[in-house]
């Protein structure tokens, strides 16, 4: 019995099939989508944010954890100031680019690169820390993974990357789930704690009474704990970034969804952080403080440790999903760096599924590689989170002080107090950063250079290629006399045959080249001989080859016809022939060489390089 098999593309398989370029935005976001796919790594930071706080005033003693009452108030004016600032610059940029648009148009090319280099960045170490994260919550759960914590995380990243490929609204989508139940488990934790509050049914057990005296408190001490506790606003900026994402009022819609992720984050961090002081509660390495806090609100017994575990595995999913922001933003900041020249070009591609396909791949490739420098710790990567964010706030915060400064006269202040504000926060967080920090953040400055060398040699090849392909005043033009055609026969076939006649028909010099081995001669002198058969008048040549390549005596050979050539003012096509299997699976049956010949002379100046193709019909 005889079986047709329908051709399988593997490719729709994992990505979907392509989508038609209009101008319907049914593939773009809603609020409700966006909030789910561009929210998730700013929300999934109140899982460490308050332990990060609490972590470092506990070095000196468990009394000082009521500062972490003042400085997570700070926290939230930071978060306010940042929030009103990129609703600004939603409004102001509405084709996104966030930070590294900001930062090129008020501050100039090497600020906005610095900026969007940092954010790139940034973007990797989000994906990296995110699955890192996700994986460790996996493992702890089934302990016997944990030696595959690496792979977990790999194969994590791999799965958002097909996710993404797939378009806007099926990763929005599939998005829903974690991010909302996560919400609505954050929600059932506030509600249930502040009620047992309120009824005395949970004892206030704080290790210190606010506005208590704490010997040894310093103000350095204060500062490592604010910008730990500040690591819980990265993430805000990628709504900024992808205004291009969201259906029509684009700027409105984004704008809208920015604040309310504001809200929820500034809502769940407050109440987060209250509690976990009230309740007092302690960082161990074993069990962190939003699951000890969790494990006290439910109290363990009956249904709450029902409601506890349905929270740490809400709280597991969205770490792991937290990572889409990047995948999200980063293609979008690509694209605008490839439109200014300093990213390839291929950045500005879209792909089948209307998403910007290269960028995604990339991060993907790049947070794989983080992964297995740092073997998948992510206590290791989580210092370099904080520089990498806080850069570009302070860049574009400045910038947006300076666009008001330039546009808004008499009402510069009112415009800008916001901007200011951020600016001056987000610079003494990095000044912070880079004083008691720099151990841990040292890589940043050595990746950055070589980003910022990696810009401006891109940019300065697109500026150059622009300058030799502009037609100059003076059109210069070269008549030719004739066209001298080499064509490369490897053995008398079907496919040497079509190629000859090619070659004929648009030369007016033909020779056919072979290139021969010790171990083929006898072989060689009876292609020769059936060729001379068939080809009487042209000329055949055999070039020989010590080595067993090819690639290298015919492209000097080719080299020495073109000298030639040139002093007879003939043009020089060279033809590779090439035979086409009925099935695209069947190319890895066969040897890639004219894909390298036609590689290696596509290099050679004033020569043509051809394909002569014969497609087989079984």
């Amino acid at each position: 019995m005889e079986l047709s098999l329908k051709k399988i593309n593997v490719k729709h398989i994992l990505v979907g099939k392509p989508l038609k370029s209009t101008d319907d935005d049914s593939h773009l976001l809603t609020r409700f989508q966006a909030l789910a796919m561009l929210s998730s790594d700013a929300l999934s930071s109140i899982a460490y944010g308050t332990e990060q706080i609490v972590t470092v005033l506990i070095t000196l003693s468990a009394a000082a954890i009521w500062y972490s009452l003042p400085i997570a108030a700070l926290v939230l004016v930071l978060l306010a100031a940042l929030t009103l600032s990129y609703r600004q610059i939603i409004h102001a940029y509405p084709h996104g680019g966030g930070a590294y648009v900001v930062s090129t148009e008020n501050l100039g090319a090497n600020a906005g690169l610095i900026a969007g280099g940092s954010l790139l960045v940034d973007y990797m170490l989000t994906v990296a820390v995110s699955v890192s994260a996700g994986a460790d919550a996996i493992t702890s759960a089934i302990p016997f993974l944990h030696p595959y914590n690496l792979i977990i995380s790999i194969i994590i990243v791999l799965l958002l990357m097909l996710m993404n490929l797939r378009g806007l609204r099926e990763s929005a989508g599939f998005l829903l789930v974690p991010v909302y139940t996560f919400v609505g488990a954050t929600v059932l934790l506030l509600v249930v704690g502040i009620f047992r509050v309120l009824t005395g049914d949970v004892s206030y057990n704080a290790t210190s009474h606010v506005g208590m005296a704490v010997p040894g408190i310093s103000i350095i001490l204060l500062l490592k704990a604010f910008s730990s506790g500040s690591a819980s606003l990265t993430g805000v900026e990628a709504i900024s970034n992808a205004v291009p994402f969201f259906k029509k009022p684009k700027a409105k819609n984004a704008a809208s969804t920015l604040t309310m992720m504001a809200l929820i984050l500034g809502i769940f961090f407050t109440g987060i952080t209250v509690l976990s002081y009230y309740t007092g509660i302690i960082p161990n390495a074993k069990d962190t403080v939003l699951s000890q806090l969790a494990h006290n609100i439910f109290d363990f017994n009956g249904v709450g440790r029902i409601f506890y575990y349905v929270f740490q595995f809400a709280t597991a999913m969205i770490l792991a999903v937290a990572a889409n922001t990047g995948f999200s933003a980063f293609p979008m900041l690509s694209y605008n760096l490839a439109k200014n020249k300093y990213m390839p070009h291929m950045y500005m591609e879209k792909g089948d599924r209307l998403g910007y396909s290269n960028g995604i791949i990339s991060l993907a490739a790049g947070a794989i590689v983080l992964l297995m420098i740092f073997n998948g710790s992510t206590a290791r990567l989580i210092p370099l989170y904080s520089i990498g964010v806080f850069v570009p706030f302070a860049l574009s915060q400045t910038g947006m002080v300076v666009k008001w400064r330039r546009e808004a006269g008499k009402t510069f202040w009112r415009h800008a107090i916001s901007n200011i504000i951020g600016a001056l926060i987000s610079a003494v967080i990095v000044m912070i950063l880079l004083v008691f920090r720099l151990a841990d953040i040292w890589p940043f400055f050595i990746v950055m250079p070589i980003l910022l060398a990696m810009f401006y040699a891109i940019k300065r090849h697109y500026t150059e290629v622009a300058h030799q392909l502009r037609l100059q005043d003076e059109i210069v033009t070269h008549e030719y006399t004739g066209n001298t055609v080499i064509v490369l026969v490897g053995n008398v076939t079907n496919v040497a045959v079509g190629a000859m006649s090619y070659a004929q028909s648009i030369g007016s010099e033909v020779i056919a080249v072979h290139v021969s081995t010790k171990e083929t001669y006898q072989k060689d002198k009876e292609v020769e001989t059936e060729f001379k058969t068939l080809y009487p008048d042209i000329r055949f040549s055999i070039v020989e080859s010590s080595y067993r390549d090819i690639v290298k005596p015919v492209v000097r050979y080719v080299d020495l016809v073109s000298k030639i050539a040139n002093k007879k003012n003939n043009t020089v096509t060279v033809i590779v022939p090439q035979f086409v299997p009925k099935r695209s699976w069947q190319n890895i049956l066969h040897n890639q060489m004219s894909v390298r010949l036609r590689y290696y002379l596509s290099w050679r100046d004033n020569v043509v390089v051809s394909s002569y193709s014969y497609h087989l019909k079984k």
